[in-house]
């Protein structure tokens, strides 16, 4: 009773068969089925990008893709369109259940294309749209609330078998329960996956009664990782669905405003219903005026249908072999599922500092990365000329920073580019520079192997590839308290390295106050233009000092000591790792010149005050005129400094009169408008 089933019907497989073959209400899997497609329908314009498809798939377009089959190649536009066409019109179809079985491949053949041509679109929720779109086309789901139920009275509100709902369950069960194992990373339970997420308007209520350290890691992380275990669980029982069903929708919702994940939030608001009674929607609709009822799908009891099974329980015959297939695919199906999730140990070559291409293990928030610097360069073959690409030429996502696998797809596509433009036999060098879950920034692969030439395979561990310095981990508290210590003008960049490579970095003159400290190691600070050479051991550094005073960071880490010859300002200098193990070390910048223009800002600010109240006695100049309202005098330029101003005031009284509720709505409404109309 517990269960909703008898224990000994998985005893025996031809008791499991008619488990799954009972018959059960099909208004549950009809709405979800009309949800889903009306979902999709929003989704082709949007994140499968038909509203932008001219720019992605221009005819004759010099661009670098990333398909995880190599022989897959985008059609010509105009094909695109009707391809794009057709998976619309399917998703329209699924929606209406109208020609139910041709829509559902009408919409997964372009999509499951679509993704596979496409690696740097890959998400968890990408993924599963596929998934469920595939098992909608396996599943009567055209049986409640159907065009096609219309024109074929045997189908029409007929019984879907359990394994109907029992597959679509599992799914969304697995998508929680794995999700939440994934967050069982110490990353995760240690609150660095997803720091700054507290400081969202969402969580203020919770900021009222807890620190924002607390919030992150009691609500966002705790939080996280306590729904994502229980909610299947919670999900599954009758007792604990109602309790369930409040803190799921609370969480979608709330994720629906966090994040830029599409339709996702709405998918798993509309699988709550699959956990439901199936018979939820008929009751409800039994609720509505008799006059309107008729316009709605049927409220009358289902009708029997030879896909279920109606034999009692000491039957052994009439199961056809239809329905063993289906019971053989639904358990191998699920094992499938849990199995997929932890096979990176197959496909080795897709692992970098996580686990395989992100999209397929429910690992959603897991890892945030922050890119600090991203270099290519390229060298002639021939001439070895050396010369540097923009980061991201020739394509139309950065996603490739961050897997090895594409990083060789890119360099291999730049090296069949860059002859057109005179650069013969190139060579491809990236100098990745990452920082994950809020640990030092460090490199990803190797900068001194030429990717065109370098080895990689699906199967085999990416030998260029370096590995993340989980040893320094511990050093995230601290450097996480030092950077509270800071204020708004001043940045901390905190650096990694391994034995024989070294940094290229450039002070702007902007940057007045400049500070290097050497956390960990030895380091030579090689200055390129004076031709000098400085060696730095652990608690050392140098600095730039152009104005102002050392901050509090140094004091609180204990590392006030003596400053070392000067970083010059306006040159490049590099820091080369000397030592026998990785050194880490870390920038303070103070941009002098943005403190400066705060402060006159401030100044105008206050000035304007005065003169307003009338405590300013002395006469405004022609120059300052402006700040109340007044137009400059002929013949007098308006002030860099003044023009600053106006224009922050301008931006600002915008920001207010948009910032109502009604405002917002208008411009998400509008911003739709324009992007379906498209």
């Amino acid at each position: 009773r517990l269960l909703g089933f008898d224990l000994r019907d998985l005893t025996r497989w031809h008791r499991f068969v008619r488990l799954l073959h009972r018959p059960q209400d099909p208004a549950a899997l009809g709405v979800f089925r009309a949800v889903f497609g009306l979902l999709m329908a929003l989704d082709v314009p949007q994140e499968r990008g038909l509203g932008h498809l001219d720019q992605r798939y221009l005819d004759g377009l010099e661009v670098c893709r990333f398909p995880l089959l190599p022989f897959l190649q985008p059609l010509p536009l105009d094909w695109m369109y009707l391809l794009y066409t057709i998976m619309f019109l399917g998703a329209l179809g699924i929606m209406l259940g109208c020609c139910y079985r041709l829509s559902c491949v009408a919409f997964l053949c372009p999509y499951w294309y679509l993704l596979l041509l496409d690696k740097t679109s890959w998400n968890n929720h990408s993924y599963l749209y596929g998934l469920l779109g595939f098992q909608l086309a396996l599943m009567g789901a055209d049986r409640y609330g159907s065009v096609d139920g219309l024109f074929r009275p045997q189908k029409q509100n007929a019984h879907v078998p359990l394994w109907n709902y029992a597959l679509l369950r599992a799914q969304v069960f697995i998508v929680y329960f794995i999700a939440g194992l994934k967050k069982l990373d110490a990353d995760w339970v240690g609150g660095f996956s997803m720091g700054s997420l507290a400081r969202h308007w969402l969580f203020a209520p919770f900021r009222l009664v807890l620190s924002e350290e607390l919030t992150s890691r009691l609500v966002v992380h705790g939080g996280g990782l306590v729904l994502d275990l229980s909610a299947g669980f919670l999900l599954f029982f009758d007792a604990t669905r109602p309790l369930a069903l409040v803190f799921v929708t609370y969480f979608h919702c709330m994720n629906s405003q966090l994040f830029s994940i599409g339709m996702f939030s709405y998918t798993m608001l509309a699988t709550n219903g699959l956990f439901c009674h199936p018979k939820w929607p008929r009751e409800l609709l039994a609720r509505c005026p008799r006059w309107l009822q008729g316009w709605l799908p049927s409220t009358k009891l289902p009708q029997p249908s030879p896909d279920c099974h109606y034999g009692g329980r000491g039957a052994q015959g009439g199961l056809r072999p239809r329905q063993h297939l289906a019971a053989a695919f639904t358990i191998l199906y699920v094992l499938e599922q849990l199995f997929l999730p932890y096979s990176h140990f197959i496909t080795q070559g897709y692992n970098n500092w996580t686990n395989g291409l992100y999209g397929y293990s429910w690992d959603m928030m897991v890892h945030s990365r922050f890119h600090q610097h991203v270099k290519i360069t390229y060298r002639d073959g021939l001439t070895g000329e050396v010369g540097y690409l923009k980061p991201g030429v020739f394509t139309q996502s950065r996603r490739w920073r961050d897997h090895a696998d594409m990083l060789k797809q890119y360099s291999i596509c730049l090296s069949q580019l860059l002859p057109r433009y005179n650069v013969t036999q190139p060579q491809i060098y990236f100098d990745v520079w990452v920082s994950i879950n809020e640990r030092f920034q460090q490199r990803l692969v190797d900068p001194r192997v030429d990717l065109v030439c370098a080895p990689w395979s699906p199967w085999t561990p990416t030998p260029w590839l370096l590995p993340l310095l989980v040893d320094l981990s511990p050093w995230r508290q601290r450097l996480q308290e030092l950077e509270a210590q800071l204020d708004g003008h001043t940045d901390a960049v905190f650096i990694a390295d391994f034995p024989g490579l070294h940094l290229e970095n450039f002070v702007s003159e902007d940057l007045g106050n400049t500070s290097l400290r050497v956390l960990q190691g030895n380091v030579v600070v090689e200055l390129v233009e004076q031709q000098q050479n400085h060696s730095l051991q652990e608690g050392e550094g140098m600095q730039v000092r152009l104005g102002g005073t050392p901050g509090g960071a140094w004091g609180y880490l204990g590392l006030l000591t003596l400053l070392f010859p000067q970083l010059p300002a306006g040159h490049y200098h590099k820091v080369h790792t000397v030592s026998l193990e990785p050194s880490c070390y870390m920038y303070l910048y103070v941009n002098t010149t943005a403190l400066e223009l705060e402060r006159n800002l401030t100044l105008l600010r206050e000035l304007r005050e005065r003169v307003r109240n009338g405590t300013e006695q002395s006469p405004l100049p022609p120059e300052l005129r402006p700040i109340l309202g007044e137009l400059p005098p002929a013949g007098v330029p308006l002030d860099p400094v003044v023009s600053l101003f106006l224009r922050r005031e301008q931006r600002e009284q915008q920001r207010e009169r948009e910032s109502s509720l009604a405002q917002r709505l208008r411009r998400f409404l509008r911003r739709k408008f324009f992007l379906f109309r498209r």
